[in-house]
């Protein structure tokens, strides 16, 4: 199994949904999604730091939903910036139809993949292989 967390905004959850799909219905491909759920409004922010921390650091890769909503999330750029500082590898998946990648997740990325299952598997292998 392939440990995965998958950087997205609670706002545009169905691409987060669309990519768990992709991975689910991937033949020969076993993960397992570390993602935090949906948080609880009432969390502190340390709180919910301390929990992303604690679920990224099991990741071998991190998937970032590269829609350009991911510019202005704060929590999403924190996500990328802890994942790079402990040595992740980040995944950015190009969201159909997007023309334009927010800089945050160009700069961050190790490889932009495109929105199909059979390219974010072979990245997901690639990165985690080389962890």
């Amino acid at each position: 199994s392939y440990f995965v967390f998958i950087c997205h905004d609670w706002e545009y959850s169905y691409d987060y949904d669309r990519i768990c799909q992709f991975l689910e219905d991937s033949r020969n491909f076993r993960w397992r999604n570390l993602s935090v759920p949906e948080h609880d409004p009432l969390d502190t922010n340390e709180m919910l730091e301390k929990n992303l921390r604690d679920q990224i650091r099991p990741a071998e890769v991190m998937l970032v939903v590269a829609g350009m909503y991911t510019a202005r999330s704060g929590w999403m750029d924190w996500e990328m910036n802890f994942a790079r500082r402990i040595g992740k590898p980040i995944i950015g998946v190009k969201p159909w139809g997007n023309v334009q990648l927010p800089v945050v997740v160009q700069r961050n990325a190790a490889e932009i993949v495109g929105w199909n299952s059979s390219s974010i598997v072979s990245a997901i292998r690639r990165f985690a292989a080389r962890q």
